[in-house]
């Protein structure tokens, strides 16, 4: 019984480290993100409005936080775990643990179970609300300096289009500007189909604004094969898209939470819109708490080296190359699943897999030969 206390007093000691090393990083992370995001709003301000208070700057930086900072914790891992080693072999506590025959799994497991813990409190509750964050924040950002944005814009210049099945039957939206985060369209035109799929009626209208269940057009021409366009102050056209459903989906992935992606992957798909990039950030979320553990195994691999053999200097750089290095795979990869050269899956969970088997190896080689 006491080699038992023993190893869960040991085990929630290195805990402990490890947990306030690695939150200490990303606190570093967040500070330095937030000063850098905030000189660009200023410059951004002082560029499109003068009529944006500083308050509002500082809010608008501070709601953009934590979607910017959560990108930065695979760093603040990796760079907690390797001065947590350093810092115990700097005091001679692992070259202790190791002559009472304590195993390097055993003090590295720790980091292993914070890490993974850490990854999962950040997937399910930290990301629900950096996205929530992010959505207000480009809300605030549209209204402050006046930028059209929303997940129905294309990336073109003609403007935005949008395919979906609503009540009435297919169509096929066009709309030259894209205001209020998708919420308010300008300039719009509309392609109506029956369930054949052939051309019931086009509509021109200079303004549609979407409720619940329907857009609600302005001054829309409604013109039928066989019939005179008919003007209309307003009219009505169904949708299945929701307001809600547009904010909590506008600007970037991102902004995004990670319990709403498999409902958005199923409204962009049935919109017509590609839903790749939904797909990858979903996968990539799901690996999230392995990609920290690979990433405690990198640090493993290249501190817990220097107390035995020196090189410090050497073997952290080292250590910090190799993982700024293996953090990149997932947006390269990211890339050729946006590009139709792998799926969502194999993009997310090939690097973290090959990183993770490589690590594991060169751990096991030094330590049990």
């Amino acid at each position: 019984m006491p080699g038992i206390s023993a190893g869960g007093t040991l085990a929630r000691y290195f805990s402990a480290r490890f947990l306030a090393a690695m939150v200490a990083m990303f606190l570093i992370c967040c500070v330095l993100i937030f000063f850098v995001d905030f000189i660009e709003i200023l410059r951004r301000s002082g560029k499109y409005s003068n009529e944006a208070s500083g308050f509002l700057l500082v809010w608008i930086t501070l709601l953009r936080l934590p979607s910017f900072s959560e990108l930065t914790l695979p760093f603040a891992v990796l760079i907690g775990t390797i001065v947590i080693f350093l810092m115990l072999s700097r005091t001679s506590e692992l070259v202790v643990l190791r002559a009472a025959g304590v195993s390097v799994w055993q003090f590295t497991l720790p980091a292993l179970v914070v890490a993974f813990l850490l990854g999962i409190g950040f997937v399910t509750v930290y990301n629900p609300i950096a996205a929530s964050a992010r959505g207000e924040a480009e809300r605030l950002y549209s209204a402050a300096f006046g930028k059209d944005d929303s997940f129905l814009q294309s990336a073109g210049k003609s403007g935005a289009w949008l395919r979906e099945d609503g009540a009435d039957g297919p169509s096929v939206v066009h709309a030259l500007r894209v205001l209020n985060q998708g919420l308010e369209l300008r300039g719009v035109s509309v392609f109506q189909y029956n369930a054949k799929h052939e051309l019931t009626e086009r509509i021109e209208a200079k303004r549609a604004v979407l409720n619940n269940g329907r857009w609600d057009l302005e001054q829309a021409w409604v013109s039928a094969p066989g019939r005179e366009p008919v003007l209309h102050e307003s009219y009505l056209l169904s949708t299945y898209l929701t307001p809600t459903q547009v904010r909590d989906t506008l600007g970037t992935v991102y902004s995004i939470s990670f319990w709403d992606l498999p409902n958005f992957i199923e409204i962009a798909e049935r919109a017509g819109l590609p839903a790749t990039q939904y797909r990858v950030q979903y996968q990539l979320l799901l690996s999230r708490p392995f990609l920290l553990v690979t990433m405690v195994l990198i640090a493993a691999t290249c501190s817990l080296q220097s107390f035995r053999f020196g090189n410090v200097q050497i073997n952290a750089v080292f250590g910090l190359a190799a993982g700024f290095g293996f953090s990149s795979l997932p947006e390269v990869s990211r890339n050729f699943a946006m590009s139709g050269l792998t799926s969502a899956v194999a993009a997310a969970w090939i690097p973290v897999i090959v990183a993770m088997s490589l690590a594991l190896t060169v751990l096991l080689y030094k330590e049990d030969g």
